[in-house]
């Protein structure tokens, strides 16, 4: 089934040449404008890509830019909150989320090339072609009417010759009849006569010709130019359909295409949401937290009910008359009472020689042997039992200014052994490490003195030189670190 035969109608009839030349425009419109629908379904196609195309590129990039904003901005090994299950798992959907936005730049990517440019420029090739084979159409069409022109000049003319001739011929059949008509008008008659009659011969002549070449001309253009014109264009169109359906496919292909890949990044958001663990993200936070400090005990007892004996003494700071330090509970300290509250906050104490705040009175029931000491003797041990107590409170209220130490003494005891251990562990594995460099420089070393071609033993001396001292350097941080962990808190 082709155009070039199934447009024409099938049934036999006489048809006018001004007809058959209307059918002939009429099916050039025809296919001029299916054609020309066609290109323009292309070009639609196309600029529909094009613009999802877009869409995806700026769906991809709001998917980074949300996964920017909330992705954490200090490293997973200097936060600690990225050690909660739920916080990596988050992240892990960020990362997720930030493939799939991957996944939808792909998806634009091949859409703009394998859609949107190979189809702009097979459109263009099929504009070219089209406009070619109405050219050709057009063309032989032109011929086709001016041999039709031809055709009718010729028969005007012999049309016109055989009234002349026959006129002619009358004249002189109405002169020789005429007695009254001299001999000489009659011969000229004749020939008049006989002139026209050979003049209308050539015009029949020429018109019987020039309709034969019509005839085949018309043949020639109905039969075999304008069908295989027709069949081109079809030809064409169907391409063109053709090439349109295999961009509808890519269309479904590219998304298939990254299918598998969303698929892993759903599966991993399932995953991530699946790794959530609250118990574990319990047990985090304490290892995170534990303090080590001991609880406070009971708020002992103030018997206000007994008199007490205050007498003023020159000789000893803080004791009665008996050379006996004043006993006080735990309870004066009653900003130490209520750590968590803002209300009824005092003055603070002052301050000891030590740095540290000076107490009223003995921490633990009653005085020492050693009471009889000097009072700054008095003031040590009174301060180095209050230490442990004193951290404590400083570690539930919270310090803003807190001083970080290299021996992490500013942590509490737990968090300072851990932190320790940490440490023990890093200097340990490069102690190791600076362990087998040094070793592999003294083979290196032996190879190059057995083969000197290979280097210089010499050349590798400093390097030596320079492990040697790293490693001792490390031992030493390994010691002290040693040292440093059992008095942790203490």
């Amino acid at each position: 089934m082709d155009w070039g035969t199934e447009l024409w109608d099938a049934r036999e009839r006489r048809a006018t040449l001004p007809e058959r030349r209307r059918e002939t425009e009429d099916q050039f419109e025809v296919l001029e404008r299916h054609t020309q629908w066609g290109l323009d379904l292309l070009d639609r196609y196309v600029k529909f890509v094009k613009e999802r195309t877009e869409v995806e590129q700026a769906y991809a990039k709001q998917l980074r830019s949300l996964v920017k904003k909330y992705m954490p901005k200090r490293p997973g090994k200097d936060d600690p909150e990225s050690k909660f299950s739920q916080q990596q798992s988050f992240v892990q959907i960020l990362q997720e989320v930030n493939d799939f936005a991957g996944q939808r730049e792909l998806v634009a990517e091949n859409l703009s090339v394998h859609v949107c440019l190979e189809l702009a420029k097979y459109s263009q090739e099929m504009k070219q072609e089209r406009k070619m084979h109405f050219q050709e159409g057009r063309r032989a069409q032109q011929q086709l009417e001016s041999g039709f022109k031809q055709l009718e000049n010729s028969k005007r003319k012999f049309e016109r010759d055989c009234r002349e001739a026959e006129k002619a011929a009358q004249t002189a059949e109405r002169l020789d009849q005429d007695i009254n008509a001299t001999k000489a008008d009659v011969e000229k008659a004749k020939q008049q006569a006989h002139l026209r009659s050979h003049m209308a011969e050539e015009s029949k002549n020429e018109y019987a010709a020039q309709l034969q070449r019509f005839n085949r001309d018309q043949a020639h253009f109905y039969f075999s130019q304008m069908p295989q014109i027709f069949n081109k264009l079809q030809d064409m169109d169907e391409r063109r359909a053709t090439h349109l359906g295999a961009g509808y496919r890519l269309l479904s292909e590219a998304e298939l295409q990254v299918v598998p890949i969303i698929a892993k990044c759903l599966e991993g958001m399932k995953v991530a949401a699946d790794a959530v663990d609250a118990k574990n993200d319990s047990q985090v936070l304490i290892e995170l937290h534990k303090s080590g400090f001991a609880r406070p005990g009971d708020v002992e007892f103030e018997d206000f009910s007994q008199p007490m004996n205050r007498v003023p003494s020159d000789s000893s700071l803080g004791t009665p008359s008996d050379g006996r330090p004043e006993l006080r509970g735990p309870g004066r300290s009653r900003a130490k009472r209520w750590p968590f509250s803002k209300r009824n906050k005092p003055c603070p104490p002052p301050l000891s020689p030590l740095g540290g705040p000076l107490p009223s009175a003995l921490p633990n029931g009653p005085p020492s042997p050693r009471s009889g000491l000097d009072p700054l003797a008095i003031l040590s041990e009174i301060s180095k039992s209050v230490k442990p107590r004193l951290a404590s409170f400083r570690s539930l209220r919270g310090s803003r200014g807190t001083v970080v130490t290299e021996d992490f003494s500013h942590l509490p005891p737990e968090q300072q052994r851990k932190r320790l251990q940490q440490q023990l562990e890093e200097r340990n594995r490069e102690l190791q490490k600076e362990i087998d460099q040094r070793e592999a420089l003294k083979k290196m070393k032996d190879v190059y003195e057995k083969t000197p071609q290979m280097g210089d033993p010499a050349s590798l001396e400093p390097r030596i030189t320079e492990t040697l001292n790293n490693i001792e350097r490390l031992k030493l941080e390994v010691q002290k670190l040693g040292w440093q962990k059992p008095r942790a808190g203490s």
